[in-house]
Order: C-alpha cells, then sequence, then structure tokens
C-alpha cells in the first residue's frame, strides 16, 4: 500500500508549502507522488480516523453505563472520567472531520485535473474509455464521502449528550443525578449504536474504494 512516509525524507522542503493546496500538490508531483496517491492515502486515514472514533464512543458510552454501578463516594471521580470520555471523544470526532475535508481538497484536485488531461487525449477509443473510468471514479467517490458525511453527522448527537450529562453530573453529585442519567441512557445506546453502524457502511467503501484505485 501507498505510504507517503517512505518518501517523506526527500520531500521536506515541501512542508512549508502545506498551506496550499495546490502547491502541495505540484510539489508532490516534482517527486513522484500524484493525486490518486494521496487521495489513496487520505482515504486509508480516514478510514483509522473513524474506526479509533468508533472505539472512542464505545468506551464513552461504557463508562456513562458504569454509572449505575457507582455508589454517591465515587461519583466525582466518575464525573472526572466521564468529563475526560466527552473530551477525549470530541476530539476523535474532529479528527474524522478533518480526515474527510482532506479527502474532499484532493479529489476536486484530482477530478478536475483527470477532466482537463482527458480533453487532451486524441484518440476517440482511449478518449472514451478515460471517460468511464473517470465517470465510474466519480460515481464510487461520491457515494463514499456521502457515507462518511453521514456518520459524521451521527457523531453530533452523541457528543451533545456526553456534554450535558457531564455538565449534569458536575453540578448535582448524588443519587438523584445518576438516577436522573440512567434515563438518558436508552436514547444515548441508541445513537452510539447508528452512529457505530453508519461508521462501519462508511470503512467498508473506504475499503472498497481504496481497492479500486489501487487496481
Amino acid at each position: 500500500m501507498f505510504s507517503i512516509s517512505q518518501k517523506l525524507m526527500s520531500i521536506v522542503f515541501i512542508i512549508a508549502l502545506s498551506g496550499c493546496s495546490s502547491a502541495y500538490y505540484s510539489a508532490m508531483e516534482k517527486v513522484g507522488i500524484h493525486k490518486r496517491d494521496i487521495m489513496v492515502d487520505r482515504v486509508v486515514d480516514a478510514k483509522e480516523s473513524q474506526q479509533e472514533a468508533q472505539a472512542q464512543f464505545k468506551s464513552a458510552l461504557e463508562e456513562m453505563m458504569a454509572l449505575t454501578d457507582v455508589d454517591g463516594g465515587d461519583l466525582e471521580e466518575q464525573y472526572n472520567i466521564i468529563q475526560a470520555q466527552y473530551e477525549d471523544s470530541k476530539d476523535a470526532a474532529e479528527h474524522v472531520s478533518s480526515r474527510i475535508e482532506k479527502i474532499e481538497d484532493v479529489a476536486d484536485a484530482l477530478f478536475d485535473e483527470w477532466q482537463d488531461e482527458i480533453e487532451q487525449i486524441s484518440s476517440a477509443n482511449l478518449k472514451r474509455q478515460s471517460t468511464t473510468k473517470f465517470r465510474e471514479t466519480q460515481r464510487r467517490y461520491q457515494s463514499l464521502i456521502k457515507s462518511m458525511h453521514k456518520a459524521e453527522s451521527k457523531m453530533a448527537p452523541v457528543l451533545s449528550a456526553l456534554k450535558d450529562n457531564s455538565l449534569f453530573l458536575k453540578h448535582n453529585l448524588n443519587a438523584k443525578a445518576v438516577g436522573a442519567l440512567q434515563g438518558e441512557m436508552g436514547s444515548i445506546k441508541r445513537d452510539v449504536s447508528v452512529l457505530i453502524k453508519d461508521m462501519n457502511l462508511a470503512i467498508e467503501q473506504s475499503q472498497k474504494f481504496i481497492d479500486m484505485l489501487e487496481n
């Protein structure tokens, strides 16, 4: 599988250009790393970030459910744990969103370049084949990015619930607070279940898209 890190030593000078996508892609191409390669690398990164987010949200849910076994003397410690889980979940969600944005950026550049280069092909047969491949790749990409955004959107209600529960527990460190939070658990479990399901679909589509680009 392609890895940018394998060529990192030869492109250290590119770091200064990373703030400008077009300059970055141009510099990468000069050392033999094309937009298609970067696309694969970024989809791999996004898939991994979604897997990490899945694990984090599951962990946060488990800690919330553990509240039912905590007595009053341990509530402050449990609050600290839940607050940390919320912060970690928030970071994981932001990481997923950042990776998706990077995919969209390189995809725009890749498809614009590909379409321009198709117009430069003089052979009608080769032009037709390239156009077919271009459209199929674009169709598969749209399906992929849609599934990623769908899974991404499911993180917001879970984060909101984790934040609400953390803040509520912070100001109500008593048994009645635990009882109130227990009533929220059903909704959180459903939201996390939907999130995990949608992320699994996005992860599956990511791998299929990677396989298509590499073949």
